[in-house]
């Protein structure tokens, strides 16, 4: 399925920035006062969204050949991440988490962990 989308680069642009405008949205939504707080929903929420964010990515701009791209890469996201929280500072009914920054930069780890996976198996793949 990854491969797919690596040889289809603008369909997985595309989601790639479809998942960023997302994120982006968002982080536009106003909350009443006092609904702050680091719940398990938000938790996962920041965890799912910097995952498939990361992972997209990826396969727009790594695709499993570029891989001197990594450090790039983990730059855009790391960096995307804390635009995101700099924005919701902004926004009334919002804060910006360090603690939301890390739970971003975990998902951002597991995705790529997950793509390193699947590069070393296509690798191994081709020797055999």
């Amino acid at each position: 399925m990854i491969s797919w989308f690596e040889k289809h680069s603008k369909i997985s642009l595309t989601i790639t920035i479809i998942i960023a405008i997302t994120i982006f949205y968002i982080s536009s939504l106003a909350f009443p006062s006092g609904s702050h707080g680091t719940s398990l929903k938000a938790t996962l929420y920041h965890l799912t969204a910097f995952f498939a964010l990361a992972l997209a990515l990826q396969v727009t701009l790594i695709k499993r050949k570029n891989t001197k791209l990594i450090p790039i890469v983990i730059a855009m996201l790391i960096l995307y991440a804390i635009s995101d929280e700099l924005h919701q500072f902004l926004v009334p009914g919002r804060a910006c988490s360090l603690i939301d920054i890390f739970t971003d930069i975990v998902g951002i780890t597991f995705a790529f962990l997950i793509y390193l996976i699947i590069i070393l198996k296509s690798k191994i793949k081709q020797q055999i």
